[in-house]
C-alpha cells in the first residue's frame, strides 16, 4: 500500500542517517570546509524552488547526502529544514512531516537546542494548516521555551524571538484571532533588531494590516499593503498570494466587490505562476463564493463552492492520497519516541541501580576503613599512653635515684667533714701539747743556766 511504502521509506531513510551521525561526530571537527560544489548544489536549489519545486527537491536532497559526507551535520539538518516549506507549498504534507521529524532526530541526538527549536517551530506552523491549535501551539511554546532559555544563558540574541512571536502572531491570523495576535505583534516590535536572517519587517507590516483591518481601520490597511507590496514582488512574490487575498477582504468589507475579486483573482494566478501557497486556494475559492453569493451570482458562487470543497478535501483531509500516512507517520514517531524514552528509563534505572551499588561498596568501605582507622588510633594511644606512663615510672625512678645518691654523698660528706673536724681538733691538741712541753723545756734550760 502507498501509505506503507512512505513509512518504509521514512525509516529506512532515519536508520541510514542515523548510522552516519557516529562518522558525523567524529568528522564535525576534522573538515573544516564543505565542497565548493555542495554549496552550488543548495545555491541552485533555492533558486529554482519556486519555478521547478520537483528539481530543487531532488538538489536538496542530494546536497543533503553531501553535507552528510563531509560531516557537516548542521548544514546537513538546515538542508532538511529548506525542504518542508516546498513540499507545503505544494501541499505534501506527508514528505513535509518525513522531513521534520528526521530534522528533529537528528537535531536531538546532536544536542542543538537552536535548531530543535526552529524544528519545533516549523511543526506548529504545520499542525496549524490543519486547525490542530492545541498541537499546533503546544510546538511553538516548546520552540519559544528552549530559545528563551538560550537567551538566558546568553547564547542566543534576544532579538531572535522576533521569529517565535511571529509565529504566534501569524497562527492567530489564521485561526481568525487578530487580538491574540496583536499581543504578539507587539512583542515582535518590541524585541525587533536588524540582525543576521532577522524576520524581514514587511512580514511584520503584512500582520499589522490584517489587525487593523479587523480594528476597522481598513484605510490604514489597505495603505500598509500598498507599501509592502513592492518589496514583495521584488524579495517574496509567492508571498503575495497571501497579501492580495487578505487585500480583497478588506475591499469585500468596503463592499468594492469588483476590487475584491481582483485581487482574489490575482492571489490564484500568483500561486499558479509560482506553484506556491496552492494550499491557500480553498480558502480564496471560499471567498469568490461568499462574493458572488452576496452579489446574488448564485451560479459562479456553486462553482467556486464546489472548486473549494475538492480542493480543500484533497489538501486537508487525512483520506487523501497525499495525507493517507500523516497519522502514521506521527503515530510511528511518536511509538519510536516512547521506545527512545523507556529505553532510556531502563538504562537510567540500570545505571541508578549500579551506582546504588557502587555507593553501598563505597560506604561499606568507608566504614571499615574508619573502623580500622578508630581501631588503630586506639591501640596507637593505648601504646603511646603506656609508653608515657613506663617514661614517667622510669624518671620517678632515675629521680629517686639521684636523690639517694644525693643523700649518701651528702652522709659520706657529713662524715669526711667530720672526720676533719676530729683531726683538727686532734691537731690542735697536739700542737698545744707540743706548745706545753716546749715551754717546760724552756724553763728547764733557763734554771739550770741560772744555778
Amino acid at each position: 500500500m502507498p501509505h506503507e511504502n512512505k513509512t518504509y521509506t521514512f525509516f529506512t531513510y532515519l536508520i541510514v542517517v542515523l548510522s552516519s551521525l557516529g562518522v558525523l561526530h567524529a568528522q564535525n571537527n576534522a573538515n573544516g570546509h564543505t565542497d565548493r560544489s555542495t554549496e552550488e548544489i543548495l545555491e541552485t536549489a533555492l533558486k529554482i524552488r519556486y519555478q521547478n519545486p520537483d528539481s530543487s527537491i531532488v538538489l536538496l536532497q542530494k546536497a543533503h547526502e553531501k553535507f552528510i559526507e563531509v560531516g557537516d551535520s548542521i548544514q546537513a539538518i538546515e538542508v532538511l529544514l529548506e525542504m518542508p516549506y516546498i513540499y507545503g507549498q505544494r501541499v505534501n504534507y506527508a514528505s513535509s512531516y518525513d522531513v521534520l521529524w528526521l530534522a528533529l532526530f537528528l537535531a536531538d541526538d546532536l544536542g542543538n537546542d537552536t535548531l530543535k527549536a526552529s524544528i519545533y517551530g516549523h511543526l506548529g506552523r504545520l499542525y496549524s494548516f490543519f486547525k490542530r491549535k492545541n498541537k499546533a501551539f503546544e510546538f511553538l511554546d516548546i520552540s519559544l521555551e528552549i530559545n528563551k532559555n538560550l537567551v538566558k544563558k546568553g547564547e542566543l540574541d534576544e532579538a531572535r524571538l522576533v521569529e517565535n512571536y511571529y509565529l504566534f502572531c501569524a497562527t492567530y491570523r489564521e485561526l481568525d484571532n487578530p487580538e491574540m495576535g496583536k499581543v504578539y505583534l507587539d512583542s515582535c516590535y518590541m524585541k525587533y533588531s536588524p540582525i543576521d536572517n532577522q524576520v524581514a519587517k514587511a512580514y511584520l507590516e503584512f500582520e499589522r494590516a490584517f489587525i487593523e483591518s479587523h480594528e476597522g481601520k481598513s484605510e490604514r490597511a489597505l495603505q500598509i499593503l500598498r507599501d509592502i507590496e513592492p518589496w514583495f514582488q521584488e524579495n517574496r512574490p509567492s508571498y503575495l498570494v497571501l497579501v492580495y487575498t487578505y487585500w480583497g477582504d478588506i475591499y469585500g468589507k468596503l463592499s468594492e466587490y469588483g476590487e475584491s475579486q481582483n485581487f482574489y483573482r490575482k492571489a490564484l494566478e500568483v500561486s499558479d505562476r509560482y506553484n506556491s501557497h496552492v494550499d491557500f486556494s480553498p480558502l480564496i475559492y471560499e471567498k469568490l463564493t461568499n462574493l458572488y453569493k452576496d452579489r446574488g451570482d448564485y451560479q459562479n458562487a456553486l462553482v467556486n463552492l464546489q472548486k473549494a470543497k475538492d480542493l480543500d478535501s484533497q489538501y486537508f483531509d487525512s483520506r487523501s492520497q497525499d495525507n493517507i500516512s500523516l497519522l502514521e507517520i506521527k503515530d510511528e514517531f511518536r511509538l519510536e519516541k516512547e521506545r527512545q524514552e523507556k529505553l532510556i528509563q531502563s538504562q537510567r534505572l540500570a545505571q541508578l541501580e549500579q551506582q546504588d551499588k557502587i555507593s553501598l561498596l563505597q560506604r561499606i568501605i568507608l566504614i571499615g576503613t574508619i573502623v580500622f582507622l578508630i581501631f588503630i588510633g586506639w591501640i596507637y594511644l593505648k601504646q603511646l599512653r603506656s609508653k608515657h606512663k613506663a617514661e614517667k615510672q622510669l624518671i620517678r625512678r632515675n629521680k629517686e635515684l639521684e636523690i639517694q645518691k644525693a643523700k649518701e654523698l651528702l652522709e659520706l660528706k657529713n662524715k669526711e667533714l667530720a672526720t676533719s673536724a676530729l683531726q683538727l681538733v686532734e691537731k690542735d691538741e697536739f700542737l698545744k701539747e707540743i706548745k706545753r712541753k716546749l715551754r717546760d723545756v724552756n724553763q728547764n734550760v733557763k734554771t739550770s743556766e741560772l744555778n
